[in-house]
């Protein structure tokens, strides 16, 4: 392999004259799984539809708003029927713009696409980007610095708890709507079998914040805070439908009032590792504190299916719901509940618990991340569809609010 340009010949040549340049990317690895698992299945899905709004502030200032519609996705784990959701959505990348659908993923950090070069089965059935197709793409370092004349980029490899990647590092426009800036991404050119083979969308947009990405050009909202242009707000809001009359909403700019059933609470991030991070005070049932908390964290994670924490710590929780697997005390469990910076978060029944065909399953997942991140509880989708999100890049802080769904299940305080 000798062409000049060709990600392909630069990742061959470089595994021969020089080390491998080795990132391992600190997401999840449960949370990585549980979406994972669930695309493994390969269940038809409705494609995911992105449209956008935008609204002209004072100056040149943007809001988008972009709709991201449900897919509903069934899952066989240990013989039973699950019920899981993710959401997705659409970007464009490069001059003229290729599109990609991508995972909107608050907990991790860098923009992650295949490349045309990748030769992988896991890429096969997914759109790639063809930097030679765009006008504007260039390689560059992995540490987002340009390369010297006749330097060549190494690869980096990142590994995803099961399965891994190996790519090139590149830059050029990336747009979200009609939001357009340039900045750092990774194109895949090998990507695992387990579990990319199987993923319903094309690629991974992080949104943690910008410490996680690889430098603050490889990061989103990172470029959008130092370029006063292109957003109203440095900030970012999600609501995530819970049933299918009514469509997901990502709002970069600006928050969208109407999807809030209740005012917003503000609670401080704790930024060190880059995750939307905040301190849990304790975990109740029906208002009452299990006392099982002594310095818990949990990181707010649109890109995990579950609620995710440390072992020890969810079996007593477990234990102390007692869920019959053929729902026989469904209507008598009580509301378990998340006391984040003095205030209550209480999830029904219905939505910490996944039912099919008469048998339940909860929607909480032993999790043990590892020191210093860990031990780290992920508040998932089932939280996320509870509670409209609003991430405060500037100030650094997550706003939440019940959110307000066309179809609710059962009141449950705030």
């Amino acid at each position: 392999c000798s062409r000049h340009g060709c990600p392909r010949c630069r990742y061959q040549r470089s595994l021969d004259q020089a080390p491998q340049l080795i990132s391992r990317i600190s997401r999840p690895i449960m949370s990585s799984c549980s979406i994972f698992f669930v695309l493994f299945m390969g269940l038809p899905s409705t494609l995911t539809a992105l449209t956008y709004e935008a609204h002209a502030s004072s100056g040149s200032a943007i809001s988008l708003a972009l709709t991201l519609r449900t897919r509903k996705v069934r899952a066989a784990s240990a013989g039973k029927v699950v019920h899981k959701t993710s959401y997705h959505g659409k970007i464009s990348i490069g001059t003229p713009p290729q599109e990609f659908v991508v995972l909107f993923d608050t907990a991790s950090g860098n923009l992650l696409v295949p490349s045309r070069e990748c030769e992988s089965e896991a890429c096969d059935s997914h759109a790639s980007f063809d930097p030679e197709a765009s006008t504007t793409a260039r390689s560059i370092k992995c540490d987002g610095t340009h390369l010297s004349e006749g330097e060549e980029p190494g690869p980096i490899k990142i590994s995803f708890g099961v399965g891994h990647i190996t790519g090139f590092c590149l830059e050029d426009r990336i747009c979200v709507g009609h939001a357009c800036k340039t900045g750092g991404f990774i194109a895949t050119v090998e990507e695992s079998s387990d579990p990319f083979e199987d993923f319903t969308f094309d690629g991974i947009l992080g949104l943690a914040l910008p410490n996680l990405a690889r430098t603050k050009s490889f990061s989103l909202m990172g470029r959008f805070q130092s370029s006063h242009s292109v957003l109203r707000h440095s900030l970012f809001s999600v609501f995530l439908s819970n049933s299918d009359l009514e469509q997901s909403e990502i709002t970069f700019g600006s928050i969208k009032e109407e999807h809030m059933d209740s005012d917003l609470f503000w609670v401080d991030v704790i930024p060190v590792h880059g995750y939307w991070e905040v301190r849990v005070d304790d975990i109740t049932l029906d208002d009452k504190p299990l006392s099982l908390c002594n310095g818990c964290r949990a990181a707010v994670d649109t890109g995990a299916s579950d609620i995710t924490g440390p072992t020890a710590i969810v079996t007593r929780i477990q234990e102390a719901l007692d869920l019959d697997e053929g729902c026989s005390n469904y209507d008598t469990l009580p509301n378990l509940g998340f006391v984040i910076n003095g205030r209550t978060f209480n999830l029904a029944p219905s939505d910490y618990i996944n039912s099919e065909d008469s048998e339940c399953e909860l929607a909480l997942v032993n999790l043990d991340m590892p020191p210093p991140k860990g031990p780290l509880f992920l508040l998932g989708i089932p939280f996320l569809q509870k509670f409209f999100s609003v991430y405060d890049q500037a100030s650094q802080r997550i706003g939440f609010a019940l959110a307000k769904h066309m179809r609710s299940a059962p009141g449950v305080p705030m």
